[in-house]
This record gives structure tokens, C-alpha cells and sequence, in this order.
């Protein structure tokens, strides 16, 4: 039977990306990179902020406008509620989207729901690195790392880490910046 479909032309020379030694997929391609999430406490962390500002936004509206206009226009202040609750499952999303992963020469970090935004972050374009962690990160026990390059579009941040694993991520991070950009 005649399969519809031509078989591909035989390969003579790697095509450019393979000729440094990467290899066709399949064929000694470079492995998948190990992605990791950020930690399960910045999900709480951030409902906890929606609501510390949707709350009190929602009782204020419904006083004033009680108090103004009248008791059936309080309802309006619903509206702070719905958004509060749309919020509550669009932040679990959002914290499953996070991610990132540790290459050879560089730092992945992808995030995003509807837009997915992967960065790139070379080591040897790196020129800070630093860890933050306000009051309610530490009372959650996390941290951000801060990622600083010449160019500001390259700029990323991770936030959600353990504070040990920042730190370890902003010490080996540093080293190979070093290392990397000795040849600049």
C-alpha cells in the first residue's frame, strides 16, 4: 500500500544549530531542562493581600453608599466581593504558572496564564543578583530573587522561593556569572 506521506531526503551535513554538537531531536539533543515550581506559601501570601485590599473596599463602598444614597445601592459593593472571588482562583493559576529551571549557560523563567512569558537569562549577562524578602514574605518564610542585567528588558525577578534555596540559587547564580563573563 502507498503511504501519502514522502519520506524525508537523507541527511548529508548537520544542519548549523546541530554543528555544536547538539545533534538532530531525538539524536543527542540536549535534554529537557528540570523545571521547578516556587513555593505552595506564596499562594496564600498573595490571597491574603487580594483580600486585605478588596475587603475593607467592599465595606467602605457599601457604608457610603448606604449612607448616601441608600440601602439597596450598597449592593454595589458586591462588586469589590466578585472580583475578590474571581481573584481567589485566578491567583491559584497564576502561582501554578511559575517556574523556572537552571541550564548550563543560563536561568529559565517562565510564568503567565493566558500570556505565557518564558525569560531567558544568561549567567554571563548577569550583573546583580540579589534576594528580597519583605515582612510578609518572611512570615510566610519566602523570598524573591532579583535578577539585574545590562539590558533592562532581561531584568527578571522569581518570587516564592525558600529563603535557602534563593540564597543558594544567588550564590551558584553569582559564581557562574563570574566565570562566565571573565571573557568579556
Amino acid at each position: 500500500m502507498n503511504d501519502p506521506t514522502p519520506a524525508p531526503p537523507p541527511r548529508t551535513a548537520p544542519a548549523p544549530d546541530e554543528a555544536a554538537g547538539a545533534g538532530p531531536a531525538g539524536e543527542g539533543a540536549a535534554p529537557d531542562p528540570e523545571w521547578r515550581g516556587v513555593e505552595p506559601a506564596l499562594l496564600p501570601l498573595r490571597r491574603l493581600v487580594l483580600l486585605a485590599w478588596l475587603l475593607p473596599l467592599a465595606v467602605a463602598a457599601a457604608v457610603a453608599l448606604a449612607l448616601t444614597v441608600g440601602g439597596a445601592w450598597a449592593l454595589c459593593a458586591l462588586v469589590p466581593l466578585a472580583v475578590a472571588a474571581w481573584g481567589w482562583g485566578a491567583l491559584a493559576r497564576n502561582w501554578r504558572s511559575w517556574r523556572y529551571a537552571e541550564r548550563a549557560d543560563d536561568l529559565l523563567i517562565s510564568r503567565g496564564v493566558l500570556w505565557r512569558e518564558t525569560t531567558v537569562v544568561p549567567y554571563g549577562r548577569m550583573q546583580l543578583v540579589e534576594v528580597t524578602s519583605g515582612p510578609l514574605e518572611r512570615r510566610y518564610g519566602l523570598a524573591t530573587l532579583q535578577l539585574h542585567t545590562a539590558a533592562a528588558t532581561t531584568d527578571a525577578s522569581l518570587p516564592g522561593l525558600a529563603p535557602a534555596e534563593a540564597e543558594r540559587l544567588r550564590d551558584r547564580l553569582t559564581k557562574l556569572g563570574e566565570s562566565r563573563s571573565a571573557g568579556l
